[in-house]
């Protein structure tokens, strides 16, 4: 995250996204060892990994890079990985399976999540396909068709860009954090009103990630 922030503040106004995907991964990769980069090729997993929701002022573009969320005058854009929601729904269906009988305390998971672990093998499985079949900075190249550009018209727009830690992107930041808030209270293991594959950990006010700004244009 800081790699990429250093990367943009120094990146010119009149960059194009393919511009941006080609010189945000060489910067990443120049600060890989040389003798990792076999391994890394090799092994996704272990790669330092990034999303990015971008708005170029000049191209009058949102680029979305990786798992990240946009609202445009007020229409929802996500970009999520192909694999999560259906390793979401299977640790979902492990814990309501075997997690929560009369007897169980579903508050446990939120100190170890064993309906997690499950479910890690299959994500790594999954990262098989990153920059192949999805899009993620992490110093390979990123595959252009799996980057989603949303071009804009010249007319005013509102525009909030986020990280997907919010499972609800209302409008205004007070209300994404509102509805945040309802849904570790309601559904702390994220496997009823939205599923995750991880849950609100003990003491955590969140269970990803988050990243808000909005701006007119």
């Amino acid at each position: 995250m800081h790699l990429v922030s250093r990367f943009l503040r120094h990146a010119p106004k009149t960059i194009s996204c393919t511009a941006f995907c080609r010189g945000v991964t060489a910067y990443i990769r120049k600060h890989y060892r040389r003798s990792l980069l076999e391994r890394l090729a090799l092994h996704p997993e272990d790669r330092m990994c990034a999303s990015a929701v971008i708005f170029s002022r000049v191209s009058r573009e949102v680029w979305m890079i990786g798992d990240c969320q946009c609202l445009i005058g007020g229409e929802l854009y996500e970009n999520p990985k192909p694999y999560e929601q259906v390793l979401a729904e299977e640790r979902a269906a492990i814990i309501t399976a075997n997690c929560l009988p009369p007897t169980a305390d579903p508050s446990a998971l939120t100190i170890h999540d064993t309906a997690r672990d499950q479910i890690i093998p299959h994500m790594k499985e999954a990262m098989k396909g990153q920059n192949i079949d999805y899009a993620v900075i992490d110093g390979f190249p990123i595959p252009q068709q799996h980057v989603r550009v949303i071009p804009l018209d010249f007319r005013p727009w509102e525009i909030v860009l986020a990280s997907d830690g919010y499972p609800f992107l209302c409008p205004t930041l007070a209300e994404s954090e509102e509805r945040l808030a309802w849904q570790k209270t309601n559904d702390p293991l994220n496997i009823g009103t939205f599923k995750a594959t991880k849950a609100f950990m003990q003491d955590n006010d969140s269970f990803d990630d988050r990243a808000y700004i909005r701006f007119t244009v």
